[in-house]
């Protein structure tokens, strides 16, 4: 079971933290929510973002005079890495690890370059995980609406003696506090990170919902439905789920369809399913996926563009451009 840390001192962690310079490195969607999030519970901040992209544009219209990484590697105590799994290792090697000096603390939103040794830190420098349990824009609502969202904090290196102070503080200053901090390791962050978003939240999710569509138009009924079916009536699940848990879900829809889920629903999630999700596991924990994503990035990831181009003409996404944009117009 994970630790979840009780009776986080916020204010005792956020005035130690401000007196500490914070950098976030990198202005995408969780780069901004940290960046703004962090500013408005009274810490400094420095954003650093390349000029010329609308990341750069953003940081500025939303209050920051953006730096390069370099600047901002030598300015700050805390480095906050919020850069593509992809372009945090060369930007590392580059324009961070030759500025990095002790008593730094880098800390990373997700623990796939240090897990996979793509960036290894000096023994000299903390080095911290944080990662909230929500998308930046998840991360930066909650926050605004006096909420939170959990987080995962690990400890990969404790030169400091007071890394875990550092990665609890940043924690409470996203405003994770409010709603639960795990304390995990960068190893299991990192492999069930990956197997969820391959096994079921992205790529399990998004065949299912392609090869349900396209069982029913192969059977002769009206695309349109089967969009209905498969697709857009899935967020109500979801947010069924997300409040009130599988159970509850299932207290809350029809008698019909519980029936169907509780028979059916094994039949096609069956044991030769848990049996390729196992062997999604067993390349996660091998490095097979790491060394894959990274080969494919390198050669400008030409199954990810394919996939993505016949996507863009799958029948599914012509007929939910075309409904979406009739709800939007009514």
């Amino acid at each position: 079971m994970l630790t979840r840390i009780e009776n986080i001192d916020a204010p005792a962690l956020l005035d130690r933290l401000r007196e500490r310079t914070c950098a976030v490195l990198g202005y995408g969607s969780q780069g901004s929510a940290f960046a703004r999030n962090l500013r408005d519970s009274g810490l400094p901040v420095i954003v650093a973002q390349r000029p010329g992209g609308p990341r750069h544009s953003e940081a500025r219209a939303d209050g920051f005079v953006p730096c390069s990484v370099r600047e901002a590697s030598q300015a700050a105590d805390l480095l906050i890495l919020a850069l593509p799994d992809d372009h945090a290792p060369h930007v590392y090697r580059d324009e961070i690890a030759p500025h990095l000096r002790r008593g730094q603390t880098l800390a990373l939103l997700h623990g796939f370059t240090v897990h996979y040794g793509l960036i290894a830190p000096p023994p000299e420098v903390d080095v911290v995980l944080v990662a909230p349990k929500a998308q930046g824009r998840g991360v930066r609502d909650a926050f605004v609406a006096g909420r939170g969202v959990f987080a995962l904090i690990a400890v990969h290196q404790d030169s400091s003696g007071q890394a875990r102070q550092a990665a609890l503080a940043l924690a409470a200053a996203i405003g994770s506090h409010r709603a639960g901090v795990f304390e995990t390791t960068f190893r299991e962050e990192t492999e069930t990170d990956l197997f969820g978003e391959q096994a079921v939240l992205c790529g399990g999710l998004s065949a299912l919902v392609l090869a349900g569509f396209e069982t029913l138009v192969e059977a002769g009924y009206p695309p349109e439905l089967a969009y209905f079916e498969c697709c857009h009536e899935l967020k109500l699940l979801v947010d069924l789920i997300h409040e009130h848990g599988i159970r509850g879900m299932r207290e809350r829809i029809s008698s019909t369809a519980r029936f169907g889920d509780v028979t059916r629903g094994p039949r096609v999630i069956d044991e030769h399913v848990r049996g390729r999700m196992r062997d999604l596991l067993d390349e996660i924990r091998s490095g097979r996926f790491a060394r894959e994503f990274i080969a494919e990035q390198t050669a400008g990831s030409p199954l990810v563009r394919a996939a993505l181009n016949r996507l863009a003409q799958h029948q599914l996404e012509a007929i939910g451009e075309e409904l979406r944009g009739t709800a939007r117009g009514a």
